[in-house]
């Protein structure tokens, strides 16, 4: 069983950045992969970015160049970057965790990106 906890949603006007953070309860380095979901309202849930153990990452392409993945096998957080935000950015951001054969999701920090 991993627990996750996601941290760092909020309010931001276009184009400005925000930092989401999503922490683990047991080593990040015995895992499969780690990423993060989205989902808007009304909409289905979506990839953003996920990193796998051996630290190859992969974007959709809505979010390339923009936002970045990163892992930190000390603190067992895994982070995503998100600059130049946009209104269509809106949504909340699922951690997710996978160690085959189990998925573990977190419970999500809501991002708005608004003037």
């Amino acid at each position: 069983q991993v627990q996750l906890v996601e941290s760092g949603g909020g309010l931001v006007q276009p184009g400005g950045s925000l930092r989401l953070s999503c922490a683990a309860s047991k080593s990040i380095f015995l895992l499969n992969s780690m990423g993060w979901y989205r989902q808007g309202l009304g909409k289905q849930r979506e990839l953003v970015a996920t990193i796998t153990s051996g630290s190859r990452i992969n974007y959709a392409d809505s979010v390339k160049g923009r936002f970045t993945i990163s892992r930190d096998n000390a603190k067992n957080t895994v982070y995503l970057q998100m600059d130049s935000l946009k209104p269509e950015d809106t949504a909340v951001y699922y951690c997710n965790a996978n160690q085959s054969p189990w998925t573990y999701w977190g419970q999500g920090t809501q991002v708005t990106v608004s003037s």
